[in-house]
């Protein structure tokens, strides 16, 4: 593990779950935690809400506007390969934000962080063993299923002026950002799942807690 301030020792005992969208992590990330009795620090749930203040304040230390970008700017005016640029480079910041909770979330187990936020590259410097990382993206396949069965996944509920362009530049984007982290994932020797649907979320869940089994065998005997 990189020389990096972890006052008590959270992010050295913390499991990590990044990845696409739409690839299950939130749900894997929590049928380990109640099988295990780990702690789940959701990076999405954080990065849309308890970190805004400090997106705020950025844009006032760099003389940015302070209001947020019109959704339409953001969903309909970039194209896919624009607005993944933007999300790939917005990253490293908001993973420090992240870094900043995980430090202060003290637990006697380790804390699974999952979401799409927590990048392989920025993670790798933290691990003490590549084992404390899987990276997981779903197949097209089962990306068109979770499309037709997630409302949320299905329809992007924000006010643009073309919902139909908004929602397949969110998807374009989103596979660009989901091979860039499966590639770097790899490049880093940092375990890759593909999830195509032929396991149920349990499965894939076992799957995981397998790969994390040397940390969890400790969590489950504390």
């Amino acid at each position: 593990m990189s020389d990096v301030w972890d006052p008590h020792g959270s992010l050295q005992r913390a499991l990590w779950i990044g990845g696409a969208q739409w690839s299950g992590k939130t749900t894997v990330a929590e049928h380990i935690a109640r099988k295990y009795g780990l702690t789940v620090y959701h990076y999405d749930y954080h990065d849309a809400r308890g970190h805004q203040d400090r997106r705020i304040a950025r844009r006032v230390a760099l003389g940015e506007p302070v209001e947020d970008p019109t959704p339409d700017h953001v969903w309909v005016d970039q194209d896919p390969e624009e607005m993944a640029a933007e999300t790939l480079a917005g990253f490293p910041v908001r993973f420090e934000w992240a870094l900043d909770d995980l430090r202060a979330l003290f637990t006697g187990r380790p804390a699974i962080a999952e979401g799409w936020g927590l990048r392989p590259e920025l993670v790798a410097p933290l691990l003490d063993s590549l084992r404390r990382m899987v990276v997981l993206v779903p197949t097209e396949d089962f990306r068109q299923y979770q499309l037709r069965t997630l409302p949320r996944a299905g329809t992007l509920n924000v006010p643009v002026t073309d919902p139909a362009r908004s929602q397949a530049n969110r998807l374009a984007r989103d596979r660009l950002v989901a091979e860039d982290a499966a590639q770097n994932a790899r490049r880093l020797g940092i375990r890759v799942i593909e999830v195509d649907g032929t396991l149920d979320a349990v499965a894939v869940a076992a799957e995981v807690a397998e790969h994390f089994a040397p940390y969890l065998g400790a969590a489950t005997a504390a």
